[in-house]
């Protein structure tokens, strides 16, 4: 007997219905020791989502805490809805970045569709009106016969839901693997403003008050998505499409609307979206936090399918509900707004001094259990892992393939890494609401922050290929790449969210990997003053034993106190100097020229120096505010002469690097991806030198700005608009593409 048919009625619990619900023997010993008797199915469902993976965090739960949350700017750090930090004037960004991974894999459309949809829940439910959406994509392989298919989906689902709630989608990234072929990642990050005295939470409070439930209908959409979420794909994952839920973006905008006219009363005591495992998580959670029980009417429960169970209500996941805690006055005004908003508005329970969870339905007990351990007394592990030893470099002089960097460089820009992902985000409404500066393709996204002359700098990024090689070093390089893309367009970085996606943590060697990227991650936000706020955990990322490159993607968040003082990576007038910052000595370790160009997956990737990084991205940074510069780029993926062909490209300008180099070794400085470093242009590029040299910064002359060929000399020249055409074509030609070809 399957658990769903078990549902219907309360029967003896099997040994093979508490496998199908994910728990261990040895789990399920401590749920019969808790209860102090055998479970109903429904007390069953309730342990089996909250001491799941994605609920509980138990394998990652033990290291998260390494890392830093706290800071001079952070008003809530991890362990609420979403982060909080302060940004002066009375206002707070609350922000944070989920993962919808599962379900966008095995229903394209709409389980990107409900990632946005509970991303923004997460910010509004804290008081937030969102500004911004982002997101961080990894498909596979182009090739491959499903990548087509989940790139449209995806795109589709993200694009359908933000435009129609109407919140920009700013920023993100978008990349090609074959580790991704089975399992594609979906990460949705969202950012909000509130006023600072005006921040809501989930600890429930006061005995008696009413547990009030808003918004959709409940169906049976999303049961066991949280249970889903937390475990590996096999050759049946087309079967799990019932645990993807439906998203309704149209009363998403009406509860976000409606939950900011009531937190504008005094009327809240606190408040939870109802995300993975939905009811059961909501009131669990609401409940622990205050140490208090819950007592929950399902008859009252507004549901959109006939012969609903209650273990079908508290384990749907279906989108746009929210729980709140009411105070016992607010009741009728808080109905009223509701109503007004056209959203269903039940008192469904109240809270208790019993410590317990209790569910009533048809006049029967249908759940009574200890909320405390559901939370408290969740598995933690202290997992077996090997850690990653790092690879040895790569020379130069180990480079085998006869090809100029001109010709090197149009075949890597015009291909799936590099090629331009405006296909991409000219599916999203990225001007809605009027205030985004800066639009997708940049450094960072930049919003106003409206009414005032402060921006907010957003950006998601991750180099998954430099984390497999050496997940320490890869982890730093995430958390530092972030930093320096909010840098380079003038933010000081404030804080990150961040969304850690890996394979299966029972192996020793993707628990290694987890274990490595959370410590290097920790190691740069320590050293850069940009403390972790929020986050989410995401692993089983595999396929019949397959795991996924590990990607620990970083959210960023940055602060400009001047939008007129920012910076863009567009080349502007010819005539000015480009001026390298940083250290550039041409590393070639796990570079994506290797990649492309040598077929090559090997070698360290480029080491992070963090002092180096804080102290070139401050020189930076106070230029920018200065008002001494205006075209800023960092380097990144395919190095500094990817870096100038971008530049040159958005600017429409061509632009000539200077250097003697030749051969192998000027193939290393064109493609090596050293970390810490900057172009920019400059008219005035002596003053730039000077200071650098004053700061103890690395700089110096590269080339000028002008004409219409990016041109290295001795080596060649390549039309920028021709560079432009290629790059910008890739994408469409390949969606455009039945036979998929790459």
């Amino acid at each position: 007997m399957t658990a769903s048919e078990a549902s219907r009625r309360n029967i003896a619990i099997t040994p093979e219905i508490v496998a199908e619900h994910g728990l261990t023997t040895e789990e399920y010993a401590r749920v019969l020791k808790i209860m102090g008797r055998e479970p109903t199915i429904t007390e069953l469902g309730i342990f089996s989502v909250m001491w799941s993976e994605h609920c509980s965090y138990k394998s990652s739960r033990i290291w998260l805490k390494t890392l830093p949350i706290t800071g001079p700017r952070v008003i809530q750090g991890p362990g609420e809805n979403a982060g909080v930090v302060d940004i002066g004037d009375g206002q707070a960004a609350i922000f944070k970045i989920e993962s919808h991974n599962h379900p966008s894999f095995i229903e394209p459309y709409q389980g990107a569709a409900t990632g946005v949809g509970g991303i923004l829940r997460d910010v509004f439910t804290m008081g937030a009106r969102p500004i911004a959406n982002l997101n961080a994509l990894r498909f596979g392989d182009p090739s491959h016969p499903k990548t087509r298919h989940l790139v449209s989906g995806v795109v589709s689902g993200i694009g359908g839901y933000g435009n129609s709630v109407g919140v920009p989608t700013v920023g993100g990234e978008t990349n090609f693997d074959p580790s991704y072929n089975g399992n594609i990642l979906v990460n949705a990050m969202t950012v909000g403003l509130a006023r600072t005295d005006r921040i809501f939470y989930s600890k429930a409070a006061g005995i008696g008050n009413p547990v009030v439930y808003v918004g959709a209908k409940t169906g049976r959409d999303g049961i066991h998505g949280a249970t889903m979420a937390s475990a590996e794909f096999t050759d049946d994952s087309e079967e799990k499409r019932p645990t993807v839920q439906v998203g309704d973006p149209f009363t998403e905008k009406l509860l976000i609307e409606a939950c900011l006219e009531l937190m504008a009363e005094d009327a809240i005591v606190a408040i939870q979206d109802m995300g993975a495992a939905g009811l059961t998580s909501s009131s669990v959670e609401m409940a622990s936090k205050g140490v208090l029980g819950i007592e929950l009417d399902l008859d009252l429960v507004p549901i959109r399918e006939t012969g609903m169970t209650p273990y079908e209500i508290m384990l749907s996941e279906s989108q746009e509900r929210m729980l709140i805690v009411l105070k016992p006055e607010a009741e009728a005004k808080a109905k009223a707004i509701f109503e007004k908003w056209e959203l269903d508005f039940a008192v469904i329970g109240r809270l208790t001094d019993s410590g317990n969870l209790v569910l009533k339905m048809h006049g029967e007990v249908y759940a009574d259990l200890p909320v405390a351990p559901l939370v408290d007394e969740a598995p933690l592990y202290d997992r077996p892992h090997v850690p990653t030893p790092l690879p040895a470099p790569v020379s130069a002089d180990s480079l085998s393939v006869d090809i100029g960097v001109t010709d090197a460089l149009a075949q890597m820009m015009g291909g799936p890494h590099l090629s331009s992902r405006r296909w991409i985000w000219e599916q999203y409404d990225h001007l809605v609401m009027g205030n985004t500066i800066q639009r997708p393709g940049g450094d960072s996204a930049v919003v106003r922050i409206e009414g005032t002359s402060k921006g907010i700098a957003v950006t998601t990024d991750c180099t998954p290929r430099y984390c497999y090689a050496h997940p320490e070093t890869g982890g730093a390089q995430a958390v530092a790449e972030s930093w320096r893309n909010l840098t380079a367009v003038g933010a000081e970085p404030i804080a990150v969210t961040n969304n850690l996606n890996f394979g299966n943590p029972q192996r020793p060697e993707i628990m290694g990997q987890l274990v490595g990227c959370i410590k290097g991650m920790g190691d740069a936000c320590r050293a850069l003053d940009y403390p972790v706020v929020s986050g989410n955990v995401s692993l089983y990322n595999e396929t019949n034993g397959k795991g996924i490159l590990p990607t620990p993607v970083i959210g960023g968040v940055g602060l400009l106190d001047d939008i007129t003082r920012h910076a863009t990576l567009a080349l502007r007038k010819a005539g000015e100097t480009l001026v390298l910052i940083g250290d550039h000595a041409g590393w070639l370790g796990s570079s994506l020229y290797l990649q492309e160009i040598e077929k090559r997956r090997e070698g360290a990737p480029p080491p992070v120096d963090l002092t180096a990084e804080r102290r070139n991205g401050d020189f930076i940074r106070a230029r920018i505010r200065a008002g001494e510069l205006t075209t800023v780029h960092d380097l990144s993926d395919g190095g500094l002469l990817v870096a100038v062909a971008e530049m040159a490209m958005a600017g429409g300008l061509g632009a000539t690097l200077e250097t003697t180099l030749t051969g192998k070794a000027l193939t290393a400085w064109c493609f090596g991806e050293d970390q810490g470093c900057y172009v920019v242009a400059t008219a005035d590029p002596q003053s730039l030198l000077d200071a650098a040299k004053a700061a103890g910064v690395p700089a110096a002359r590269i080339g000028s700005v002008g004409g219409a060929e990016l041109t290295v000399a001795g080596a060649g020249a390549i039309s920028v608009a021709g560079l432009r055409k290629a790059h910008e074509g890739w994408f469409p030609a390949y969606m455009a593409s039945q036979a998929q070809n790459a």
